[in-house]
């Protein structure tokens, strides 16, 4: 069987740059704060390496189908990004045997102002195929994508779920050698998640065409890849022909069951909100260590820095389980108008009381998600966003026949009546 990728050695350093601070600053030091942000010379900053990826070493063969999965931070889409080759990789040599398709991110490869019939013949030629080629692949592409009606629209007033149906499309039918997919299925619907599915299989077994597949939906990985890649602090921990004994060792790792996050990278830089810490507490706020039980009082926190107010702010988490299964979104915006948060420009903090006796025993992970609302995401659901885990273990019920763990994913205590 033919080697399609070979990594050799592959390292990826970036330089983050700091600005010092001096720890005591008078009030003429913060007025005139303001003015050296317009003349950058007068800010002194410190520069730190920090390797996304080091020393990665594997090689896949024609026709495997490999699962990448791992924390937020892992390496996981740098790895992608390396291997597509839109960023170059500090140390080490890739071989690459065929044609790349990568879906990295909604719209890869796509002009904003070309229709999407227009970007269907665009990636054709960035794939290196001639127009007969394309053509006689494009009644596939647009019935898979069920984008017909608005073949002739400029991208750009496309949805997120259009784009990611015609992008996906055009990456699955134009043959590439080799498919690179990120999270941005996740964008899509359940329906359209499954019908992407079932076509990675059909290229894989039917075409013997190479995926890699990135991905916090663990039951994908399990059914589709043939092999997974388990990725902590951009090293590989490990690599195995069995998914489902990977999938275990990620999720018995104590370190996915850390309840607190905090931003000592400097990461995630935005105006509107900049998260600070995300975490586990009790009512005073301080950190709760795992497990917690199903009838035990917690809170979940969220620090950040606003530094333009924007009244359609929306800050909160969602909940998804081991498997990765949404379970529940929340924002600080859930309940009436006057009773949401004052936010105020700054360092915010706002935290919300988690319901009692709701799920079940088990392994969950809280990610943190922001938007404009329904302008724009500033932290999109599985997008490689702050996350934390909780652990929940026992305070199932005071019921004598429910000592172990209930079945389902939610263990609620209803109160049955008898009717007179």
């Amino acid at each position: 069987m033919n080697i399609d990728l070979k990594l050799e050695n592959i390292g990826k350093k970036y330089i983050i740059s700091h600005e010092v601070k001096d720890r005591y600053q008078t009030l003429r030091d913060n007025l005139s704060k303001k003015v050296k942000y317009l003349f950058r010379k007068n800010v002194k900053h410190k520069k730190e390496e920090f390797w996304a990826l080091k020393n990665i070493n594997f090689e896949v063969k024609s026709g495997e189908r490999i699962g990448i999965i791992g924390r937020n931070g892992a390496g996981k889409s740098t790895l992608l990004k390396v291997i597509s080759r839109i960023t170059e990789p500090t140390t080490g040599k890739l071989k690459i045997n065929g044609k790349v398709a990568s879906l990295l991110e909604i719209g890869t490869g796509f002009h904003p102002e070309l229709t999407g019939r227009e970007n269907i013949f665009l990636n054709g030629i960035i794939l290196g195929m001639s127009n007969a080629e394309v053509k006689s692949k494009f009644d596939e592409i647009v019935n898979f994508a069920e984008v017909e009606k608005f073949l002739d629209t400029p991208v750009k007033r496309y949805s997120s779920g259009m784009y990611v149906r015609l992008a996906f499309a055009i990456a699955a039918h134009l043959d590439p050698d080799i498919l690179l997919i990120d999270e941005v299925l996740a964008v899509g619907d359940v329906g359209f998640q499954k019908k992407c599915l079932g076509k990675m299989e059909e290229v894989s077994n039917k075409q013997g065409r190479t995926i890699l597949f990135v991905s916090h939906n663990l039951g994908a990985i399990e059914k589709l890849c043939s092999k997974c890649l388990l990725l902590e602090n951009g090293e590989i921990k490990f690599f195995s022909s069995d998914p489902s004994e990977i999938i275990k060792k990620y999720l018995s790792n104590e370190l996915i069951l850390s309840s607190y996050w905090e931003n000592i990278k400097n990461i995630y830089i935005n105006q509107y909100f900049k998260p600070i810490k995300f975490y586990i507490g009790d009512k005073m706020g301080n950190l709760l260590t795992m497990p917690v039980r199903n009838n035990e009082d917690f809170y979940i926190y969220i620090q950040g820095e606003i530094n333009e107010l924007d009244n359609s702010l929306t800050i909160g988490f969602a909940v998804f389980d081991e498997i990765n299964n949404c379970l529940f979104w929340s924002y600080q915006t859930d309940t009436k108008d006057t009773n949401w948060p004052k936010l105020k420009k700054g360092n915010n903090t706002i935290y919300c009381k988690f319901p009692n006796n709701l799920l079940n025993e088990g392994n969950y992970r809280l990610e943190l998600i922001c938007s404009l609302h329904f302008r724009k995401w500033i932290f999109q659901p599985s997008k490689d966003n702050p996350s934390i885990n909780l652990n929940i273990k026992g305070g199932l019920s005071n019921s004598s026949y429910w000592m172990i763990k209930r079945p389902g994913i939610i263990a609620p205590i209803l109160q049955w009546m008898l009717k007179k």
